[in-house]
């Protein structure tokens, strides 16, 4: 009994390092065929067609979280529907219960499908599938200075930065 213990082990080693193995050996492979000629526009980082234009580091809507969340939860839960089918519908389990089996799988998906339809209710009540663009906030100051010296400097600073180096007037 112990040999075919250590033996059962030995077969799962092998299997992990042939694995190991084969992986190691996929990727040179890939590494010699592969051409590698990187310029710039390769080297870019790419996200869903838009080039990467200023600081990573951006407010995003939580709507976009929430909404993909939704749609994962539906995505999924719709794949149970396909072996549900698959195994409540055999001909040999309804003949065999003269229909109970039948029955039972019907009143079983309606009920699932029931748990799903009230959580969309819940999310559009909480409003969670509106699609509002937020609106953005302009800060007030409280300064006793006017907006027209605000302005003026404003005009002043970035009229010298827009001037080549000769044009300059002090």
């Amino acid at each position: 009994m112990e040999e075919t213990y250590l033996s059962d082990f030995g077969t799962i080693l092998l299997f992990l390092i042939g694995g190991a193995i084969f992986v190691v050996i996929g990727l040179f492979t890939a590494r010699l065929i592969r051409p590698s000629r990187p310029n710039p526009e390769k080297l870019t980082t790419y996200e869903s067609g838009e080039e990467p234009i200023g600081n990573s580091w951006v407010q995003f809507n939580p709507r976009f979280y929430v909404v993909a969340l939704i749609f994962i939860i539906f995505d999924v839960e719709l794949a149970f529907l396909f072996p549900w089918a698959t195994v409540f519908g055999r001909r040999d389990l309804i003949e065999a219960t003269d229909g109970v089996w039948g029955w039972f799988a019907l009143i079983e998906m309606f009920i699932f499908i029931g748990v799903l339809a009230l959580g969309l209710a819940y999310a559009w009540v909480k409003g969670h599938l509106d699609w509002i663009r937020p609106k953005p906030v302009v800060p007030q100051s409280r300064s006793r200075i006017p907006k027209e010296i605000y302005q003026q400097v404003n005009e002043r600073k970035y009229e010298v930065r827009n001037t080549s180096p000769g044009e300059q007037t002090s």
